[in-house]
């Protein structure tokens, strides 16, 4: 009997032992298997797209996609504004974007943006208000261009002041620039403001690339942040982000029709989600094709009514500011009656003005010689002439 008992013990151990043989040999496959998130996406897309999310006390404050190219150090930011309106599966409802943020959660708020974008995201980035006040003060304070001093209180009674001119906001001022809002600020500046806070968050990265690039000072500043990429993973992201030229980071925000839903007021992208889904796919491709020179400037348009449509370069402009060009101002044409759609290219890019026609779909181009007179005519104010035919839907001209 205790021959058998003992047969018994060994069995019993060589099962196990087995087992955990089994078990070391598939975690040592699924961690030699495992692919860095950031290095897989710079093979498969060339490009880096990370979503910047900050939030304070169940809000949130700004939401951008980063798109970045680190073979030229060029990035550009698409703002998402926390009012976008659509049917969110998530929530099974038509609401606010922010709505499935505080709801649902960054994972679902991510798909959800990744829908509206149509293109994947797979990383993201989330500054909690509080704790970015303490990574304000380990990156050196944010600099910030304040054009006025402020001096404003909210209905409990809380000052804010903050001084004006570029100025190096600390942690405490950082929190102030952000939270503080006065009834009379239009919605256009307090994006603007909470924009230039992310310009300066990347402008900050660069200036402490070597505390980035030291494991030890990073371990610090990851404490400060949430992300779905590991350790490792974050911190091939930021060594990539920091050599960023932030100087040319320009962000772009998705504008569209406002609705009033269930009492709050919805802003929903032109021409049912397919503008945002378009700009953020020529963003992209400019990133990778253009050159600096092309990619480092706002390019000025003037468009030109050559047809009986009332109101058509009015929507064209804004179709076009949304996509990050400047425009000059809307006129009618010489005639009512243009069949056909044309740029004129004032400045002798072909690259650009192709770029600028493809996301219209119009091919016809006209070259303008240029000229070295700067007073020959008007059109030496701006860089394209859109003259607008009776083959623009009002989105695309018309094959």
């Amino acid at each position: 009997m205790k021959t058998n008992h003992q047969n018994t013990n060994k069995g019993a151990f060589l099962l196990i032992l087995i087992f955990l043989i089994l078990i070391s040999v598939t975690v040592g496959l699924s961690l030699s298997l495992r692919v860095n998130t950031v290095d897989e996406t710079l093979k498969s897309d060339r490009v880096i797209k990370t979503l910047v999310v900050m939030e304070d006390k169940n809000r949130v404050l700004f939401t951008d996609v980063f798109i970045y190219y680190p073979v030229s150090q060029r990035g550009a930011l698409i703002n998402i504004l926390e009012n976008t309106g659509a049917i969110f599966s998530s929530l099974g409802r038509v609401d606010s974007i922010d709505s499935v943020y505080l709801e649902k959660g960054i994972d679902a708020y991510k798909e959800e943006i990744e829908k509206l974008v149509g293109q994947s995201i797979p990383s993201y980035i989330v500054l909690n208000l509080s704790k970015f006040g303490e990574l304000t003060d380990m990156l050196g304070g944010m600099k910030i261009f304040i054009p006025s001093p402020v001096d404003a209180k909210n209905d409990e009674g809380e000052r804010w002041l903050l001084p004006s001119g570029v100025v190096s906001l600390d942690g405490d001022k950082i929190r102030s620039y952000l939270n503080y809002e006065r009834r009379d600020e239009p919605e256009e500046d307090l994006i603007e403001r909470r924009q230039n806070v992310l310009l300066a968050f990347f402008a900050a990265l660069v200036r402490n690339e070597r505390m980035i690039l030291d494991k030890k000072s990073f371990n610090s500043l990851v404490r400060k942040m949430d992300s779905n990429l590991d350790y490792k993973e974050l911190h091939r992201l930021l060594s990539l982000i920091s050599k960023v030229d932030s100087e040319h980071l320009v962000p772009q925000t998705i504008t569209g029709s406002r609705r009033v839903v269930d009492g709050k007021t919805l802003l929903f992208p032109y021409y049912d989600g397919q503008l945002i889904k378009d700009v953020f796919k020529q963003v992209s491709n400019s990133l990778i094709s253009l050159d600096n020179a092309n990619v480092n400037r706002t390019y000025v348009l003037e468009i030109q009514n050559g047809t009986t449509v009332q109101g058509l370069a009015r929507n064209t402009m804004a179709l076009l500011q949304s996509a990050g060009y400047d425009i000059l101002g809307t006129s009618n044409a010489d005639s009512n009656d243009y069949e056909k759609t044309v740029i004129i290219n004032h400045i002798g890019n072909a690259e650009i003005a192709k770029s600028l026609g493809d996301f219209i779909r119009c091919k016809n181009i006209i070259e303008e010689s240029v000229s070295s007179d700067a007073d020959s005519t008007s059109a030496s104010n701006v860089d394209f002439t859109i003259i607008l035919g009776k083959d623009f839907d009002g989105r695309y001209v018309k094959k």
